[in-house]
């Protein structure tokens, strides 16, 4: 089997929701990173991915096709895993490449957290659908008479199917349980903050973001945020004195696409020979979230892959975890060099030994970037590919997304 490479992709900048991107949807935000990308090679397929569904598109990769004027035999496919949507994506990619003539895949999603749509509920619509095929007025005489009990309004956010309560209700268990402190979260985020910032400053995303609609960089990122300042701010989900989770801390609501490129030899080749990333190995994790919080799978997911490979934690050069908060994060270091975590939880027996997390996000995380969830596999996966990238041949970095109903993806890479 050959080997699969991870190449940097576009996005657009990344806002907070209800703000510059308020009126586009998550197609028109994808279609000109979708041809932005064709324009230098045009892929084999294509897999995109939408979380909140817009209820106009059943393929979201398809339509792209067709709204960024691809070339139309191209093959599109959908793909949904909560905040691991483009990672899981890419996955998807890396196990096609090679096969069926394939050697070059455009991976990637889209979110528009400004446009929610809002359901009947299921009994209402029912109705509303069974009176249309005996009477039209009489289907839109109940639409317009309809009351706030018929719909399934977002009382609790994105809120978890099961357990009806929202990721950031969940992440305040985790913080209990793991007992990570407000100060901690308070410190991770400014940290998130100054690296992205930095990273504006240096450059470093000039090449990966496409401007769109007058903007030209992420707006997120705040240059004034200070410990201070998020000290000052109210926790946002627990509103009692032990909540420690406040919009500071905690990724915002976020309008924004973003890609990247899966590639064999061949698909280098006709991406211009980019510095090789390989993709050398992943883990997908599972877990009953009940137990210690609806993300915690990574830090199970990390200790296997890491064991798998025979690898410590001083052999990886680079770290990229999603920050879906200060706290999930910051939970995630304090379990992974757990030993009793390691073997009780994420059932392998291996020391990592010290670990090294000055390395990880050196450009800022999702706290400081933001989160449109779909495109935040994608996202992290290219800075990760273009941080690695700039190693020395050898170096290796781990990846981390982690999702609703208490999954994770986490993959290793390779400077080649």
């Amino acid at each position: 089997m050959s080997d699969t490479y991870l190449v940097p992709g576009l996005r657009t900048p990344f806002v907070k929701a209800g703000t510059f991107f308020a009126k586009n949807t998550a197609l028109e935000l994808s279609a000109p990173i979708a041809a932005a990308m064709a324009a230098r090679a045009m892929p084999d397929f294509l897999v995109w991915g939408q979380v909140i569904p817009d209820p106009t598109l059943s393929n979201i990769a398809r339509e792209l096709v067709f709204e960024a004027k691809l070339t139309p035999d191209l093959p599109a496919f959908s793909d949904v895993m909560a905040c691991s949507t483009s990672f899981i994506g890419t996955i998807f990619s890396a196990g096609m490449i090679g096969k069926g003539g394939t050697h070059l895949a455009l991976v990637g999603g889209a979110e528009t957290m400004s446009h929610v749509p809002i359901a009947l509920k299921q009994d209402v619509a029912d109705r509303i659908v069974g009176l249309f095929r005996k009477s039209p007025a009489d289907a839109l005489a109940v639409v317009q008479n309809a009351k706030p009990d018929d719909f399934n309004l977002p009382f609790h956010g994105w809120a978890n199917r099961v357990s009806g309560r929202s990721m950031g209700e969940h992440t305040e268990d985790t913080a209990k349980h793991f007992a990570i402190a407000r100060a901690d979260q308070d410190k991770w985020s400014l940290t998130s903050h100054q690296g992205a910032i930095k990273g504006q400053d240096d450059g470093f995303f000039k090449d990966m973001v496409l401007p769109f609609n007058g903007v030209d960089h992420d707006t997120i990122p705040r240059r004034d945020t200070s410990l201070e300042k998020l000290a000052a701010l109210k926790p946002a989900f627990d509103h009692t004195a032990a909540g420690s989770l406040t919009a500071g801390n905690s990724s915002p609501n976020t309008d924004g696409a973003a890609s990247i490129w899966v590639a064999d030899e061949e698909g280098l080749k006709r991406l211009g020979n980019p510095p090789k990333v390989k993709l050398v190995d992943w883990e997908i994790a599972a877990m009953d979230f009940h137990e210690e919080g609806i993300l915690m799978a990574p830090a199970r997911a990390i200790p296997r892959l890491l064991a798998r490979h025979k690898l410590k934690a001083m052999d990886i050069a680079l770290w990229e975890i999603h920050e879906a908060f200060a706290a999930q994060v910051l939970a995630h270091i304090k379990a992974i060099t757990d030993p009793v975590y390691r073997k009780e939880k994420a059932k392998v027996d291996w020391d990592i030994g010290p670990s090294p997390w000055e390395r990880m996000n050196p450009h800022g995380g999702s706290v400081a970037i933001g989160h449109p969830f779909a495109a935040t596999g994608a996202r992290i996966l290219s800075m990760a590919a273009k941080e690695l990238g700039a190693m020395p041949v050898g170096s290796r970095a781990i990846v981390s997304v982690c999702a609703d109903g208490g999954q994770g993806t986490v993959a290793l890479l390779e400077r080649g």
